[in-house]
């Protein structure tokens, strides 16, 4: 089937056609325990389209070769695809230029990147990095280590038990110390969605700098870096159906020149001698060593996936499902969703009276249920709602009702057997 009846076949009268769109992901065909599988931890990563495996294997069969030295053929075939693929990611967030993404290994390490290069030459003693009280742990600790590195201090902007963020008093968080502000677009834990735009033009308003943690956005709703003016973006190429051990960091070409390598190595220099080491242009200067050119041409095939699907598409289909699993929660006894937010994707957590949300997790997977259960490394958030995990469902474009009328079931059922 060639690629334009492909991407047709995957609508039904201009809808998204799920029932189709799931036949392309093989592992949803799958059973556990005698059931066939009902995957809803999104979150913690997303399935993989059959023309993303498949991607990856034609790489290594027929284009695998190191990249940029090389002078021979397979040596710039793979060098254009990894390439194209970087081509590919600037599209997708609207980056103003290719050379402004970093490939690195997920989104911790875009996060640790900043941390340790701009993070390490721009804060100094007595000077604040502000942070939301929903990071995740990968948002939290980089810039802990760096404030006890250098004596400054780690602020945090507060939330409210409907789990937005609380930013009447922002302007004061802001302070002339601040040298930095880092904040997730979505959480994790509670799906909130963050007015980080707002955020942005505050903290820009006092030459501040932002970092967007972009994990659970980029697979949810459109991201263009441009419109939100963000000075950062990392997001992970898993929680968008690519492969795993790929991410990205984007920065503005402003602050990436400025910054200082990452790590040293092959690729990222210009030149070696014993005396001095001169290094490479961008993006290569944080790219050291050999980079995994094979999951960033598989996160651009499910980019791809993506684009051809429609993100708002995608987005409208996701939102049915949170209505409708909120809906669905709501009628259980004993079920409390945690958090309440004016705007919420991806994913909702909740508990269970009396039942510990690790006993809920192995009762569901015995029904062929897949949730998260855990703190979710949002260790903060479970302290402020006083619990020491909750239960999580979270969504892709392949859910379904039906997905989450067999999750309720499952639920009802474990609750029966707690009674």
């Amino acid at each position: 089937m060639d690629a334009s009846r492909q991407v047709e076949s995957l609508f039904s009268e201009d809808v998204l056609d799920v029932e189709r769109i799931r036949g392309e992901f093989p592992i949803l065909e799958t059973e556990h325990r005698g059931r066939k599988l009902v995957y809803l931890d999104n979150a913690a990563t997303t399935q993989k389209p059959q023309r993303v495996i498949q991607r990856v294997s034609r790489y290594y069969e027929a284009q695998n070769a190191n990249i940029h030295r090389a002078v021979h053929h397979l040596g710039e075939v793979a060098t254009e695809c990894y390439e194209h693929a970087r081509k590919s990611v600037q599209e997708f967030i609207n980056a103003g230029a290719s050379e402004e993404i970093i490939f690195v290994r997920g989104c911790t390490e875009a996060i640790n990147l900043v941390a340790s290069t701009f993070g390490r030459i721009t804060v100094q003693a007595g000077d604040e990095v502000l942070v939301s009280a929903m990071e995740h742990h990968s948002n939290i600790v980089p810039w802990q280590m760096l404030c006890e590195e250098k004596g400054a201090s780690l602020n945090v902007i507060p939330m409210n038990v409907d789990g937005d963020l609380i930013l009447n008093n922002l302007d004061e968080l802001l302070t002339p110390r601040t040298r930095l502000v880092a904040v997730t677009q979505v959480s994790n834990a509670l799906g909130t969605v963050n007015p980080v735009k707002e955020i942005i033009a505050r903290a820009h308003a006092r030459g501040i700098p932002v970092l967007v943690d972009g994990a659970q956005a980029v697979n949810h709703f459109k991201v263009d870096v441009q419109e939100l003016d963000a000075d950062f973006y990392a997001s992970s190429g898993h929680k968008v159906y690519g492969p795993m051990g790929i991410g990205v960091l984007y920065g503005k070409r402003t602050y990436l020149e400025a910054m200082p390598p990452y790590q040293g190595g092959g690729d990222m220099i210009r030149s070696v001698s014993f005396a001095k080491t001169s290094y490479n242009d961008l993006p290569y200067k944080f790219e050291a060593g050999t980079p995994n050119v094979e999951g960033a041409v598989g996160l651009a095939e499910a980019l791809e996936f993506v684009s051809e699907l429609g993100i708002d598409n995608i987005a409208a289909h996701e939102s049915d499902l949170m209505d409708y699993a909120v809906g669905r929660l709501r009628d259980l006894d004993k079920v409390r969703i945690i958090g309440n937010p004016g705007r919420r994707a991806g994913a909702i957590s909740f508990v269970v009276e009396n039942i510990h949300p690790h006993d809920l997790g192995t009762f569901l997977d015995q029904m062929g249920v897949a949730v998260r259960t855990g703190h979710h490394c949002a260790q903060p958030v479970m302290e402020f709602y006083d619990i020491p995990a909750t239960a999580r469902l979270s969504f892709a474009v392949y859910n379904t009702r039906q997905d989450i009328d067999l999750f309720t079931e499952a639920l009802a059922s474990t609750i029966e057997v707690f009674k």
